[in-house]
């Protein structure tokens, strides 16, 4: 991953998804005006760290399951994603479906 952590990288690509300043994203996860820009910018290159409780804002705010942010595979990282647009009832059918695919 390039010696940048996981959660730097992911939320890097969920702001860029969901076409968000650091700034707008710091401010609407709760963080002081002055300082949510920086706050940001650190935690996307990986100076800093948020802890599991700002990474449950983050991802709140980034409309994003906080487990994305933690996932090391590209693969299961998109499939966090994609379960998380659905709602209830394809989740337990999703779930269904994989539970019936053959394990190598």
């Amino acid at each position: 991953m390039d010696g940048v952590p996981v959660i730097a990288k992911r939320l890097r690509e969920a702001r860029l998804a969901a076409k968000i300043s650091q700034k707008q994203l710091g401010i609407k996860a709760g963080i002081d005006e002055f300082s949510a820009s920086a706050r940001i910018n650190q935690y996307e290159r990986g100076k800093h760290m948020p802890d599991f409780s700002v990474v449950e804002r983050l991802a709140k705010v980034l409309k994003t399951p906080t487990p994305f942010f933690y996932a090391r595979d590209d693969d299961l990282a998109e499939l966090i994603l994609d379960f998380g647009k659905h709602g209830a009832q394809d989740r337990k059918r999703i779930l269904k479906v994989l539970r019936e695919f053959p394990a190598p």
